[in-house]
């Protein structure tokens, strides 16, 4: 997912409880659920950064030979300044995005 053009905030909003537990009827439930989600998001986003870090890798390195590559602080910048995983976790929440299921409850004649 492109999360550079999700429209999550970037500072703390107070959310209403009960559009977060209107799907689960449970406020709990739905926020591990977007919790989980979350750490999904921060995942992708981390290994989408230290992928693109990694073209700007040198194998030589000492003291005397590092050196500020400005398209690399660019990259460090821009993905700092995106919405937090949260934030998009929670914006993909309310709009139905987010996929959950519950485990089968067994019954105790089965």
């Amino acid at each position: 997912m492109d999360y550079k053009k999700v429209d999550a905030p970037r500072t703390t909003v107070t959310q209403n409880h009960n559009e977060i537990d209107a799907q689960t009827e449970n406020i709990y439930e739905a926020l591990a659920i977007v919790s989980k989600r979350a750490d999904q998001i921060g995942e992708e986003i981390k290994v989408e950064l230290h992928d693109k870090l990694d073209e700007f890798a040198t194998n030589t390195e000492s003291l005397e030979e590092i050196f500020e590559n400005k398209e690399q602080i660019e990259v460090s910048r821009f993905y700092e300044s995106l919405a937090k995983p949260t934030s998009i976790a929670m914006e993909e929440w309310k709009a139905g995005k987010v996929y959950f299921r519950r485990p089968e409850v067994k019954q105790e004649g089965e």
